[in-house]
């Protein structure tokens, strides 16, 4: 040890009392001694595997990987169950519960005694929840990313998932894939732990993780089954311990450069548009009301696409190749001159020293500035009428003849309307027509559901239409691809201008002006405001009616009102005495 430590599990076991008594002897009844925990930090290891979730079935064995890191170290290491979200099972929407993940995981290191964390996660909503946990207790933290699968196969066929599901079941809408050949699609696209190995929502999130400093170097990129996952599982329990002794918390490696570094990472990634909503709620949890959309949308214009994997880049390419092309930390290497190289990370080193011996071994997965997959960032923010508050679209995954495109709206309330006119090979649509789809936001949705990559009609697939514009303020998978707005805020459920916009309406999106615009003189969009009424809440009661009451908009985070605290800020320490 560097030095004598003051642990905070101590004001549970130490003491000479009868607390102390109580607490020690029901570690006791768990077969430990005072010599598993006197004068040890006691580590807990926050693991959200779960039988419903795929992307984390390894996490059964991994844990016991960071228990012996752990305990190399001389550190007491403990199990604790957290919630577990697979993106593609929770129904509505895994969002609508990222806050309830972030709530258990900051209480649960609350009233234990918990003198470090590491967390276990990796789909979507799962590293941005405990993080956001994690943030708000300050306790010394590392992040352990599950790690992408292998890539998808069938009939010889790469497969990317989520992608890759998207295209070929537009074909089979089509007619133009066989049953067994979908048959062989769903079974082969997905064939082992870890998340979509894509450049999705849990690829950006684990690597925005990383570029934060909140995971070891190169923890984001390595495939779940590889066994240098495992050596970095053990490697994060080491490091734990000694974070532990160096009182390194959150609050001193999330600084606003941290969150610029993040940005720009996420950018060069291709990045998911769930990332906004994310790294804008962690910002906040940090402290950091600073950190938004402009910084987004000035740093998109100012560092390329060179990430070359689906779904912006070449579609040979996935997550395994960007892990044999050297990773983030080799990605990074391109993106110096945009990094605060001196941002502090987990590992005690600056994030300059954690890539300084970071190699690029493939030259067509990590591209250099000069030759980007796209020329700008992964996302655009436009504002306008029609979005006040800004919205987001991924030019570099749609077509380019949408980046600036004028039609009449096809506007709807609800998915099953919606879902009726894109089953319907007559419907009365043409691909110059901009699809609405309203009150699938944080509070109308509610959770904001996972709707905003709009099916293209049926009709217009057999005209062999890949692309049309479409407009929601609902999100969309990191898999996706399209002209797709997100986000837009307000959301049309609290009276933003989406509720009050009408099929035939004209709709303009300028993508390099970054602008959208309803064509509707402010005259009638104040009588309209005038006769419109909200939507009745979808929740009367329970976790899901205190989300719609308090939850906030997309452009600042969709966290809890009542949640934004500076790093470490509490109703305060329990009173175990």
């Amino acid at each position: 040890m560097t030095r004598l430590l003051k642990l905070r599990s101590q004001r549970w076991l130490a003491n000479d009392d009868f607390r102390s008594f109580n607490h020690r002897s029901r570690f006791m009844q768990m077969g430990y001694d005072r010599g598993d925990w006197d004068g040890k930090p006691i580590v807990a290891i926050m693991n959200s595997w779960s039988e419903f979730n795929p992307c984390h079935m390894h996490f059964r064995q991994r844990v016991d990987d960071v228990k012996r890191g752990v305990l190399q170290m001389g550190g007491f290491p403990l199990e604790m169950p957290t919630l577990s979200l697979n993106d593609a099972i929770v129904k509505p929407s895994a969002l609508l519960y990222r806050n309830m993940m972030a709530m258990e995981v900051e209480e649960m290191i609350r009233c234990y005694p918990v003198d470090a964390v590491v967390l276990m996660g990796g789909c979507d909503k799962t590293t941005p929840a405990m993080l956001l946990g994690a943030i708000s207790a300050d306790l010394p933290t590392i992040f352990l990313p599950a790690g992408p699968m292998l890539r998808g196969n069938s009939q010889g066929q790469t497969l990317g998932s989520g992608s890759d599901a998207f295209k070929f079941w537009d074909e089979r809408r089509a007619g133009r894939i066989t049953e067994t050949q979908w048959e062989g699609i769903v079974s082969g696209i997905a064939r082992g732990p870890g998340t979509c190995m894509t450049m999705g929502t849990a690829s950006t999130m684990t690597g925005i993780a990383e570029a934060l400093g909140m995971a070891l170097p190169g923890a984001s990129s390595i495939p779940a089954v590889d066994a240098g996952h495992q050596r970095m599982s053990t490697q994060a329990g080491r490091r734990i311990v000694q974070m532990v002794h160096d009182d390194l918390r959150p609050s001193a490696i999330l600084t606003r450069d941290a969150f610029l570094n993040a940005i720009v990472v996420a950018m060069a990634m291709g990045c998911s548009t769930n990332a906004i909503i994310h790294v804008i709620a962690l910002a906040r949890r940090a402290g950091l009301k600073d950190v938004g959309l402009d910084d987004f949308d000035r740093i998109s214009r100012d560092v390329p696409v060179i990430a070359n994997i689906r779904p912006n880049g070449d579609s040979r390419y996935l997550m395994e190749d960007f892990y044999y092309a050297g990773g983030l930390p080799a990605l990074m290497t391109r993106l110096t001159r945009h990094l605060r190289l001196d941002a502090m990370t987990v590992s005690g080193q600056s994030l300059g020293r954690n890539i300084e011996d970071a190699k690029v071994h493939d030259d067509d997965v990590i591209r250099t500035p000069e030759r980007p997959v796209y020329r700008e960032g992964s996302l655009a923010v436009l504002r306008g009428n029609l979005a006040p508050g800004g919205c987001v679209i991924k030019p570099g995954a749609m077509s380019e003849k949408f980046l600036r495109h004028r039609g009449p709206a096809m506007v709807f309330d609800d998915y099953p309307s919606l879902k009726k006119m894109i089953d319907d090979p007559e419907a009365d649509v043409t691909e110059d027509h901009v699809i609405i789809l309203r009150n699938a936001g944080p509070k109308g949705g509610p959770g904001m559901p996972e709707w905003g990559m709009i099916p293209l009609p049926l009709k217009l697939v057999r005209q062999g239409v890949r692309d049309m514009l479409r407009i929601s303020d609902a999100r969309m998978s990191g898999t996706s691809y399209g002209a797709c707005v997100l986000h837009v805020a307000p959301e049309a459920y609290v009276g933003g201008t989406l509720a009050l916009a009408r099929t035939g309406d004209m709709v303009a999106v300028d993508v390099p002006s970054r602008t959208i615009h309803l064509d509707v003189d402010e005259s009638e969009l104040a009588r309209r405001r005038a006769r419109w009424s909200p939507p009745p809440a979808r929740y009367a009661r329970g976790y899901g009616r205190m989300f719609i009451e308090h939850i906030l908009q997309a452009d600042d985070g969709c966290d809890m009102d009542f949640l934004l605290t500076q790093a470490g800020e509490s109703a305060g320490e329990p009173d175990i005495f």
